[in-house]
């Protein structure tokens, strides 16, 4: 009998995960009745009473999993060392928020019954708030347009990898992974299924400015070089800019050096964008630094306080 890991990251969700459990469980018994399963929920350090709401759970079912780790990882680390540690023949993410559909399991399932290796659900609309789905969409246009690979625009990581894929990652010893770009560039011909994405069922999003930043830099430092590449034509463009102006002043100045006023505006203008300009691709490259360091450093992508049920 074939197995599916159903794999559900968690921090701070303990109105949502006894009845996300009962929905995933009901639609497995209803419509993948034929396979057997794992549930593994990955904690990242919940402050609330998600942790024992998932021991208890662990306890009624032993196909009910749990590992939880001793802070929290983050968005990226978590879900990837959730899915390294799955055993099914087929691993599916999902979100602990109800925002990803439960009844498409058995679709994605089916799918890969197919011969697809990886199938993944894709937003086409979102119920979440429509000024950051608005700006989801500009930066993933962004990404796309300098990345080195074709990124997929508004994948979460909600989706079926097959067991073969999992080795795949399991191989890659990537301290800071990003799954999305990892899918869009080693994964093999995927199968797209579009859906809407629904509103939070409880609770509050965990996603503040910061997390979102450190993922959108984490995916543009990793999949793009076109920060360090403009911080080079930027600059000689701007040089060359600075040279002919300042050779065009000197000239203005020696044919009318009595009546031509220097002035100290355009020098004050010039300082300021030069030093905005400097501070901007500092700051960038900063970005490339730091994601250098944390991969040379080679740290693991979470180190766990407990395992229960594997």
């Amino acid at each position: 009998m074939k197995k599916i890991s159903i794999v559900v990251p968690t921090y701070n969700e303990e109105e949502n995960v006894k009845p996300l459990s009962e929905a995933i469980i009901n639609e497995l018994s209803i419509n993948c009745n034929t396979y057997d399963y794992e549930l593994i929920f990955i904690d990242n350090n919940s402050k609330d009473n998600t942790r024992s709401i998932i021991r208890h759970l662990c306890n009624e079912n032993p196909r009910i999993k749990a590992i939880f780790n001793t802070k929290n990882f983050g968005q990226a680390n978590s879900p990837f060392y959730g899915i390294l540690s799955s055993t099914g023949d087929c691993t599916i993410l999902i979100c602990a928020d109800f925002q990803d559909p439960i009844d498409m399991i058995h679709q994605f399932v089916q799918e890969w019954e197919q011969g697809y290796k990886i199938v993944i659900g894709r937003k086409t609309t979102s119920k979440e708030n429509k000024v950051m789905y608005t700006f989801r969409s500009l930066y993933y246009k962004l990404l796309n347009k300098f990345s080195d690979f074709e990124q997929i625009e508004h994948f979460t990581g909600f989706g079926l990898y097959d067991a073969s894929f999992v080795q795949t990652l399991r191989e890659l010893k990537d301290p800071t992974p990003f799954l999305r770009g990892i899918v869009a560039e080693l994964g093999p011909e995927r199968k797209e299924i579009a859906y809407t994405q629904q509103q939070r069922r409880a609770g509050k999003t965990k996603n503040n400015f910061f997390r979102l930043y450190d993922l959108a830099m984490l995916s543009f430092t990793s999949y793009t070089t076109i920060g360090l590449r403009a911080a080079t034509f930027i600059g000689f463009i701007f040089s060359i800019l600075s040279l002919f102006v300042a050779f065009l002043y000197l000239v203005l100045k020696l044919i009318n050096w009595y009546t031509f006023p220097m002035g100290q505006a355009p020098i004050l203008i010039g300082v300021f964008v030069f030093g905005s300009l400097q501070l901007f691709f500092i700051g960038l490259i900063g970005e490339y630094i730091i994601a250098m360091n944390k991969r040379l450093m080679n740290r693991p992508l979470v180190v766990e306080e407990e395992r229960i049920n594997f």
